[in-house]
């Protein structure tokens, strides 16, 4: 079999090698690298965050034994001291804008979500990725614990990021979550973090629904009620105005969509709060529930992922390798329709973890043909 025929060189071939060096030229600081390249430090980092590599050292003998297969994919050795220089000195903003580009690959691979309505839908949620609080004492949120806020917008047709942010851990979600600019029609669906009338008032007029949970004790007064269909666990459905000193101060919508639902399964009742009067109370119950993707997200990417562990101690340093462990799994989301029906990036990763340098087809790494598989004589035989 031909050396390109890599499970890695099969996932890096969405990235242009020649857009690669425009945008390291674009986003270089300080003299010009001389023992290694930009280009060198990403196939180190993407190799240990696809291989689950735990340290400097650990990522150099991993390359030292995989030179020949480097070479072609047009990367070379890199040494721990030079790769952790380069991790604190060149900025993570390469990265950043290598992963917007990347986001332009799945436009045309978006497959349709579950529900009927054609609107794009969103999952909002944030996560902190723990640091050292002793090595990184820039990223202290209280006296026991060091975070980073990672912010994000999952599209729910593929399960892609296609909105992030990184802040500090201190923050509060909405500081990034408001920095974020959904595209007008489309639905966002988040928990009561993101509760912020003013923010409501701003979606409402550039068009963009919001699905989200009602705090307790909101002063409201009920203006009309629908018809509800209580086999469907639907309670009331009705058009409320936020009546309060601060829901006006803050220039809430004059008209939101109240609706009580009863989960059976987990028997409780949860209040929601839209400004969408068009879909189905029960649908708007049901989008909800499916914000539960983006939650799976998170525990893909720091299970899966280089994201508990990192080797580096600045702030750059560590945005280095969120991002980069961000572009791993976009490349992994990309090759997912390879794989067999039910398969998640999740089971994916853990496949590649084994076969990085492995010269197999994706395909067949992902839908193996389990009838192909031949049932050999054992070549040793136990007698007794």
């Amino acid at each position: 079999m031909s050396h390109h025929n890599t499970v890695f060189h099969q996932l890096l071939k969405p990235i242009l090698r020649q857009d690669f060096e425009r945008l390291a030229n674009q986003h270089h600081h300080g003299q010009k690298l001389r023992s290694a390249t930009r280009w060198d430090q990403f196939i180190a980092m993407l190799m240990s965050q696809l291989s689950c590599r735990q340290s400097l050292r650990d990522i150099q003998s991993n390359l030292e034994s995989q030179q020949e297969k480097l070479y072609h994919l047009g990367a070379k050795k890199i040494a721990r001291s030079t790769l952790a220089r380069i991790n604190e000195e060149q900025p993570a903003s390469l990265y950043q804008q290598l992963f917007s580009n990347l986001l332009k690959h799945c436009e045309n691979s978006k497959i349709a979500h579950k529900f009927r309505f054609k609107n794009p839908l969103y999952s909002l949620d944030a996560s902190h990725i723990d640091v050292s609080l002793s090595l990184c004492a820039w990223a202290k949120v209280h006296e026991s614990k060091a975070s980073i806020k990672l912010t994000v917008g999952l599209n729910h047709s593929n399960t892609i990021p296609e909105f992030v942010a990184i802040g500090n851990g201190i923050e509060n979600d909405m500081v990034q979550g408001r920095s974020l600019k959904f595209p007008s029609g489309s639905i966002v669906v988040f928990d009561k973090g993101y509760v912020d009338y003013q923010w409501f008032a701003e979606m409402t007029d550039e068009k963009v629904s919001f699905v989200t949970r009602l705090r307790p004790k909101t002063v409201y007064q009920v203006k009309s009620k629908n018809k509800i269909l209580t086999c469907k666990g639907i309670l009331a459905d009705e058009s409320i105005e936020l009546c309060s000193d601060y829901a006006k101060k803050r220039g809430a919508p004059k008209l939101l969509r109240r609706i009580e639902f009863y989960d059976k399964a987990k028997k409780r009742t949860f209040e929601f709060l839209t400004n969408n009067f068009h879909l189905a109370a029960s649908t708007i119950a049901a989008i909800y529930k499916d914000r539960w993707k983006v939650e799976l997200f998170f525990k893909a990417i720091k299970q899966n992922l280089k994201l508990k562990a990192f080797i580096g101690r600045s702030r750059n340093a560590i945005l280095t390798q969120i991002w980069i462990a961000l572009i791993a799994y976009l490349l992994v989301s990309f090759a997912k329709h390879l794989a067999q029906e039910g398969w998640t990036v999740q089971r994916m990763l853990r496949i590649i973890q084994v076969n990085l340098f492995e010269r197999k087809y994706l395909k067949s790494l992902f839908s193996p043909d389990k009838r192909s598989i031949k049932q050999e004589e054992p070549q040793l035989r136990l007698f007794l």
